[in-house]
């Protein structure tokens, strides 16, 4: 037999699909017995592939003790990465089944705070008037580590060209003020102005764990464009930060405190009364500019030319900001 190619490293390795199979769905249902009914084969043969496995592994993936099992830490592990790589399959296997199908997918990527805020609140009107298309939403702060073989049809961030093979239109740039609750306007009265913020329960946005695309914007940073604060001479008040802008948004919604709004995430809140502007200072960076990239052998399918004339539609309907007090 000719050889055309050296054997591969990673499938030498490989133990048994199918034994991987029958120990993933007994890991989920931490029985044996269930498994095999998930599976539609008898328990013994469950029994058989595990043994199979952990001989290939040379590990015990389970502990044993009468009719019940557990996962051991090598378990654990190995679960892991095989339920997500048996997930990942699975939905590959359906995208391709369903690629003939009347409907078409377009997969948008951009940042958490950007598809709660922005996105999904507006996706509504997309469908209605392109009942034809689904669209599938991948969220992550880091755009600089994706996860292998995910390739969108529009990233929705701030940086241009994220990728090879990838086209960038701008579309706003960076509009940031203080926002909070009416009723904690109530409370707090005195943050109609830089001092009275200062000194009120502010949410901060911290930088840990998000991937650096952009100059990280902070309540240090936003009061450092307002030299005329002398925030020495201020008492500063209770500080709570977390990397997740959903959750600052959470605690604000729920009147724990004053939160940086970038305009375009808070703009419809503040319009619909949920959020209000507690002071008419506001920092605007022209030059820090969000995008839409596109994937260039997309760029003349009727699917995407529709979701880019509806967002940049979206987009020059944004109203400038009001402020409420």
């Amino acid at each position: 037999m000719s050889r055309h190619a050296e054997p591969d490293k990673i499938f030498l390795k490989m133990p048994s699909l199918r034994a991987v199979k029958s120990f993933t769905a007994a890991a989920k249902y931490q029985n044996f017995t269930r498994a095999a009914e998930a599976l539609c084969v008898t328990q013994a043969a469950i029994s058989r592939q595990i043994r199979e496995l952990e001989t290939h592994l040379g590990v015990q993936l389970f502990k044993r003790e009468g009719r019940t099992v557990e996962l051991t830490p090598a378990g654990v592990i190995f679960y892991d990465a095989a339920y997500l790589s048996f997930v990942n399959i699975a939905q590959a296997a359906e995208r391709i089944q369903h690629m003939d199908e009347r409907k078409k997918l377009l997969t948008i990527c951009c940042t958490p705070a950007f598809s709660a805020f922005w996105l999904s609140g507006r996706l509504p009107d997309f469908f209605r008037s392109n009942p034809d298309i689904d669209v599938n939403v991948i969220t992550t702060e880091n755009f600089l580590h994706m996860e292998p073989g995910v390739y969108p049809d529009v990233f929705i961030n701030k940086s241009a060209d994220p990728r090879e093979g990838y086209h960038s239109v701008p579309l706003f740039h960076d509009l940031i003020y203080p926002v909070c609750t009416p009723q904690f306007l109530q409370e707090n009265p005195n943050i109609s102005t830089l001092d009275g913020i200062f000194t009120t329960s502010r949410l901060n946005l911290s930088p840990y764990g998000r991937a650096q695309v952009a100059e990280h914007l902070d309540w240090d940073v936003w009061f450092s464009f307002f030299p005329d604060l002398d925030g020495s001479q201020v008492i500063q008040s209770h500080l709570f930060s977390a990397n997740d802008y959903n959750t600052l948004m959470s605690m604000v919604l729920r009147h724990q405190g004053v939160a940086l709004g970038w305009h375009h995430l808070v703009s419809q809140l503040v319009t619909d009364g949920v959020l209000v502007v507690p002071c008419a200072d506001q920092v605007e960076l022209t030059q820090k500019r969000h995008y839409m990239s596109y994937l260039g052998s997309k760029a003349n399918e009727s699917t995407f030319q529709r979701f880019q004339e509806w967002l940049m539609n979206e987009v020059s309907m944004e109203k400038t900001a009001i402020y409420n007090g």
